[in-house]
């Protein structure tokens, strides 16, 4: 029996069924179960983050960009710290968050603004929504990994933004080292082969936003940063480049063999191919239902971001609702040629439309030029030694920068 074909947990490598025979044995670990002491020190710890990541001033204008799903928790939070420093926000709120533009009517209401909290999908990518960032100076927060008031209580939520940023300086470092050398390549352990011929003026156009910078934090006209500080800064992303992101052709081939994606229950049983050609996806191999079901929503996407976590507390295994952001973790973030069914089905009310799709691997090795930027599901920056002197001044860097949750 191959590797592909045992019954095996993804999270663990240990196969099915001599896990359940260990757990009815005894235990060798600690409880995993958080109890209320621990939840309290994580959740202070992450106020400080939340402090520095909703730097509003006494003259914002606030706009916050919202759904209806949404806990309403969150909404309050965010409100009651804004009028706390003076700004009264304006809530706009819709159905859901699968916007993929700024409708004309909201933009009268958004204009205005110099601080935006979003959950719609296309914050990042609508054209309107970065001229106001980029001529305007606005400072917008996409909240889509902050849906749960309770999720102050987790440890990625306290997770220093501080040793992200230098985790993210480190990775930066490295992969503009290696972009003038050769070109960005995937492989791992089920045969990926995948390439991207990035050059050093694309590298160049893609290390200068923001949060390649290490600027995780919403403190800077024209910021653009995650909350939670969990999702990338990507490793690809067709909007950051200087292209016509509809028509250009980009330099990705290859191959490679997701391991899970977003909306299915379980991690693919079937070693399952998807291929690009040219910036397309051409071909997507497999007998099973899984890759029936990549093949009708994948032929014919295109990549349009290429994710790496880099916050050490993110859930390893966890991918809803774009995932996973574990360091290392990638996701292939897919714009779809058209409306899936597959997503309308099971995924009725994500958090993202049904044109878009993240497949993920968790054991990849991405080399750029000759420069390693992860090896074997590892993000090699979590060894460089400034990264972790740096977490020294907050913890056990092996804990902190090693000590990832499942």
């Amino acid at each position: 029996m191959s590797t592909y074909d045992r019954p095996v947990e993804i999270s663990t490598g240990i196969d099915i069924g001599a896990r359940n025979y260990m757990e009815r044995v005894g235990r060798a670990m600690p409880v995993g179960e958080s109890n209320d002491a621990l939840k309290t020190l994580n959740f202070f710890g992450a106020l400080d983050n939340f402090a520095k990541m909703f730097d509003i001033h006494n003259d914002d204008k606030v706009v916050l960009l919202l759904d209806r799903l949404i806990d309403p928790r969150v909404i309050n939070a965010i409100d009651g710290f804004s009028r706390a420093r003076g700004p009264k926000p304006t809530a706009i709120v819709y159905p859901s968050t699968q916007q993929t533009e700024i409708p004309d009517d909201i933009k009268a209401i958004l204009d205005p603004a110099t601080f935006v909290v979003s959950t719609w999908f296309c914050s990042v990518s609508d054209p309107h929504a970065q001229m106001l960032r980029r001529e305007r100076g606005q400072r917008w927060v996409k909240i889509t990994y902050f849906r749960d008031l309770d999720l102050l209580d987790t440890p990625q939520a306290r997770f220093p933004i501080e040793v992200i940023s230098e985790i993210v300086r480190a990775t930066r470092a490295r992969y503009l080292r290696g972009a003038k050398k050769g070109p960005l390549v995937i492989t791992d352990r089920r045969g990926s082969n995948w390439k991207y011929d990035v050059t050093p003026e694309w590298a160049e156009q893609l290390m200068s936003t923001n949060r390649w910078k290490g600027e995780l934090v919403a403190d800077k006209p024209g910021a653009y940063v995650h909350y939670l500080s969990t999702h990338g800064p990507n490793i690809y992303e067709r909007t950051a480049l200087k292209i016509d992101r509809d028509r250009a052709v980009m330099p990705l081939n290859g191959t490679i063999y997701p391991q899970w994606a977003v909306g299915f229950p379980r991690p693919f049983a079937e070693r399952i191919g998807v291929r690009w050609q040219d910036d397309a996806i051409v071909e997507v191999t497999g007998e099973s239902s899984d890759a029936a079901d990549l093949r009708e929503m994948l032929l014919g996407g295109r990549l349009v971001e290429l994710g790496c976590g880099f916050n050490p507390k993110a859930p390893r295994h966890t991918l809803y609702p774009a995932g996973s952001n574990s360091p290392g973790a990638l996701h292939f973030g897919i714009d779809l040629a058209g409306p899936s069914r597959y997503i309308r089905r099971m995924l009725p009310n994500w958090e993202e439309p049904p044109i878009h799709m993240d497949l993920v691997t968790f054991d990849s090795t991405v080399v750029v030029g000759d420069v390693p930027l992860v090896t074997d599901g590892f993000l090699d920056a979590l060894r460089d030694e400034p990264v972790r002197d740096f977490a020294a001044k907050y913890g056990d860097p092996v804990d902190l920068l090693e000590g990832w949750p499942e």
